[in-house]
Parts: structure tokens; C-alpha cells; sequence
């Protein structure tokens, strides 16, 4: 196992895994952005032919809807903005006629394979560049400590208790300080 122990201003070291580190990562997530330029304008304005991208993404991915959707078709020359909740978390589009550019999100808190994005928006809105990012999400919390799995060294501060408020009752004390109290015995 690979470990560095790194000396702070407090007199404590820290030890760290890379190993450890990565276990304690919790992935919550992935996301998709996704940018369409150069589509069709019309197909931008139409919500059935948006609806349609939505109902497609959701039978390949088998996703599932909470809910109804929600669309709103902006007056005039105007764009769409629909959103759907899902078991799994969202999906959203967001699109700009002015600029023949759609913007898609979806987020999946379980894991799920990538969807041909780039084949399915040429195909259905015209898209003629397709800009696909994926997000891993996740989370850097680390377990709740406790009294056999946490240590602390000090080289500085000798007799000294340190309260834990995340462990009601626990005192964490250096070395020097159990080794005098035991002396004591």
C-alpha cells in the first residue's frame, strides 16, 4: 500500500492511502451535458419532436419517470424547455432556435451505459455537431470514525485530551498522556 504521512501545524501527522482515498469515495452519480449545434430550427420550437428524444433516452436507458413531464414552449420564434424527474434522478433540454443549439442534462444516480447521443440528435433534431461530456459524481465523505479505526500521533503536544463531538463519550489522547496515566497505575 502506498502511504505518505505529512506533518501539520498542530503537531499531528496524517497518514494517507491512495488507496484509502479512493475507497473512501462514494460515487452518487453520473451526468451527461450535452451541446447539439447546427440543428433544425424548426425541430428546435416542436416539443412532440423534443418529447419524442425524451421518450427515446428513457426506452433505450430504461429509465423511469416520476411524474409527468414538463414542457414550455417560449412565445414566437422562441425555444423549448421540458424536464422530466426520473427514479434515477433527470432529464432536461433546454433549446435556442436563434442559435440552432439544444442543451441536454441528464443525471443518473446508478449506473447506466453511455447513450448514442450524437446518432439520435442528428437523427431526430437535425444536430450537426454533438458535444458529449460525462460527469462522475460523487462524494469525498469519508465513514464515521471510530475508536478502532481512527488514530492520532502527536509529537508536540504532550498531555493533552482532545474532544471528538462525532463520538459522544470518546476522548482521543497522545501517547505521552495514556503512557503517563498508565505509569500512573
Amino acid at each position: 500500500m502506498l502511504t505518505a504521512a505529512s506533518p501539520r501545524k498542530d503537531g499531528f501527522q496524517v497518514h494517507l492511502s491512495v488507496e484509502g482515498f479512493i475507497q473512501s469515495m462514494l460515487t452518487v452519480g453520473t451526468e451527461w451535458l450535452i451541446e447539439a449545434s447546427g440543428c433544425d430550427a424548426g425541430a428546435l420550437r416542436d416539443t412532440a419532436r423534443l418529447r419524442a428524444v425524451f421518450g427515446r433516452a428513457m426506452r433505450e436507458l430504461g429509465l423511469r419517470a416520476v411524474g409527468r413531464q414538463l414542457w414550455h414552449k417560449f412565445p414566437g420564434e422562441g425555444g423549448v424547455t421540458g424536464l422530466v424527474m426520473l427514479t434515477e434522478s433527470h432529464l432536461a433540454c433546454h433549446t435556442y432556435p436563434e442559435f440552432r443549439t439544444a442543451t441536454f442534462n441528464l443525471y443518473c444516480c446508478r449506473e447506466r451505459p453511455a447513450w448514442a447521443w450524437d446518432e439520435r440528435l442528428r437523427e431526430m433534431i437535425g444536430a450537426r455537431d454533438v458535444s458529449v461530456r460525462r460527469l462522475e459524481r460523487a462524494t469525498h465523505a469519508a465513514p464515521t470514525p471510530t475508536l478502532e479505526s481512527t488514530t492520532f500521533e502527536s509529537s508536540t503536544l504532550e498531555n493533552s485530551t482532545f474532544e471528538s463531538p462525532t463520538l459522544e463519550g470518546s476522548t482521543f489522547e497522545s501517547s505521552s498522556h495514556t503512557a503517563a496515566r498508565e505509569g500512573e497505575a
